[in-house]
């Protein structure tokens, strides 16, 4: 589990540092780093990873099919957008614009019809099982995630986070969804989690000293945890006991410094812009109930705070932590026009106006996608959730992923899908393919290896970068 408001820093239990056991980094291991990256030229500086939870359907939303039959095409009418030849569903018109400066996968493929294995084989790019078991929940054998590798092989020399997942930790059946937490690399990888930004007040949660601690007194409790960890090794240092030294510096200066919380406070930009990205309060009703996304757009603001602050990696998820948004298998068409797109569509191309304003987005890797899409057919049951007739079930067998900004090609389309987008037409595509590219714009090489616990060798990424969506 690690939701901020859980994790504790207990050197040997004795001491805490006032504050920092509400940060959820991890912390003081934040930039633990064993091993050594294999680096290739960076395009982008750092990250934002928009994730779809849930299954978005690429049938009804971006790879639509108006030739088909009725049960496959479902409802919605295509409209054209500035990518020649190319169409979305009508209810993306903000998105459209964009077309000709993205980059879309409409091939992306697996056979994991699982929400949480699936999460995990989307934001780790390693197939979700254990021998024959399926990983459903976070374990310490667990592959990172690619914030976790991020912050592991290129922590960041500002003095803010590594990695920030937004809003809340996804949770569904009974399990923390694995993929969310740094797994074998340890909690100096996990990911600070800030909270939902879209509440009134928003203030990210354990940036702020403890009201009875003075500069004096934590610099007091600084120079004794010093005293401590350096009588610890006298009689055997490690080259690992050493580099917490750096590790605790980070997470002081993290606490004492007004950089990190100046970068997640929200207050500092115009209303008119907040305006823009969709404000907005949690409702009493979940998203699957027809209260909407309100935390999206203040979540995909506050990323782009974030990277221009410099974290390296933000996870920004559709809804809160039980919403599992866009797993549509009743009123699906209703909760898509109602409670979906209408936020998906305002704050996605209103992160991207941002960054592009900004000349960030030459710099910054914008990735959307979810675990998988929805069955070509409607009322078709591929799950033990089901369908009505006029839903979709889970179908990871085809979906789609879009990328912009540093390194991307713009107005690429990669791959195809059959007729009634069931299955890829040409180029197929995997999750390992996928976190692939995604490291290799990042300026990493997927062949790079870290270590686990046990001091096993792991590569990063199995999967063959798409050099086709790439500059």
């Amino acid at each position: 589990m690690i939701d901020p408001r859980t994790i504790q820093l207990t050197r040997r239990g004795a001491v805490q540092v006032g504050g920092l056991n509400a940060l959820g980094l991890g912390l003081p291991g934040l930039l633990a780093s064993q091993a050594r990256p294999t680096r290739v030229a960076p395009a982008a500086k750092s990250c934002i990873l928009f994730y779809m939870e849930g299954g978005p359907s690429h049938i009804d939303l971006w790879d639509m099919k108006p030739e088909a039959p009725a049960e496959v095409r479902g409802k919605f009418r295509p409209i054209a957008t500035s990518l020649p030849g190319i169409t979305l569903c009508e209810h993306l018109d903000q998105w459209a614009p964009w077309m000709n400066r993205l980059a879309m996968i409409r091939s992306a493929t697996h056979d994991i019809n699982d929400h949480n294995a699936g999460t995990y084989y989307a934001l780790t790019g390693h197939r979700p099982l254990q021998g024959s078991r399926l990983i459903v929940g976070p374990s310490p054998d667990n592959h990172p995630p690619l914030g976790s590798v991020v912050a592991h092989l290129r922590p960041s020399r500002q003095l803010v986070p590594d990695f920030v997942h937004l809003p809340e930790v996804m949770f569904n059946n009974g399990h923390f969804i694995p993929g969310q937490q740094a797994g074998f690399l340890g909690d100096a990888c996990d990911p600070f989690v800030a909270g939902n930004p879209g509440l009134p007040g928003y203030r990210a949660p354990g940036l702020k000293r403890l009201d009875s601690l003075d500069e004096n007194r934590l610099q007091s409790r600084r120079n004794l945890l010093s005293r401590i960890d350096r009588s610890g090794r006298l009689v055997e240092p490690t080259a690992g006991g050493q580099r917490l030294d750096t590790f605790y510096d980070k997470a002081f200066s993290l606490v004492a410094s007004p950089t990190a919380s100046r970068a997640f406070d929200l207050e500092q930009e115009p209303e008119s812009l907040r305006r823009r990205y969709g404000l907005g309060f949690r409702p009493r009703l979940s998203v699957r109930k027809g209260g909407g996304l309100p935390c999206l757009g203040q979540s995909l603001l506050l990323a782009r705070r974030l990277i221009e602050a410099g974290v390296r990696l933000v996870t920004v998820c559709s809804g809160l932590r039980y919403d599992q948004s866009w797993d549509t298998h009743r009123s699906h068409y209703p909760l898509l026009e109602k409670s979906l797109l209408p936020y998906a569509n305002r704050a996605f191309a209103a992160l991207l106006d941002d960054l592009q304003d900004r000349g960030l987005l030459e710099e910054t890797l914008v990735v959307a996608m979810g675990e998988f899409g929805r069955t070509p057919k409607l009322g078709q049951i591929t799950s033990g959730a089901g369908a009505e007739p006029d839903g979709r079930d889970h179908w990871p067998h085809c979906y789609s992923v879009f990328l912009a900004g540093a390194g991307v090609q713009p107005g690429t389309v990669y791959g195809s899908s059959d007729r009634h987008a069931a299955y890829p037409a040409d180029n197929p595509v995997g999750p390992a393919d996928i976190t692939a590219t995604i490291y290799s714009l990042l300026g990493i090489d997927p062949a790079t290896r870290i270590r686990d616990r046990l001091n096993r060798p792991h590569t990063i990424s199995d999967g063959t970068p798409i050099t086709g969506v790439m500059a």
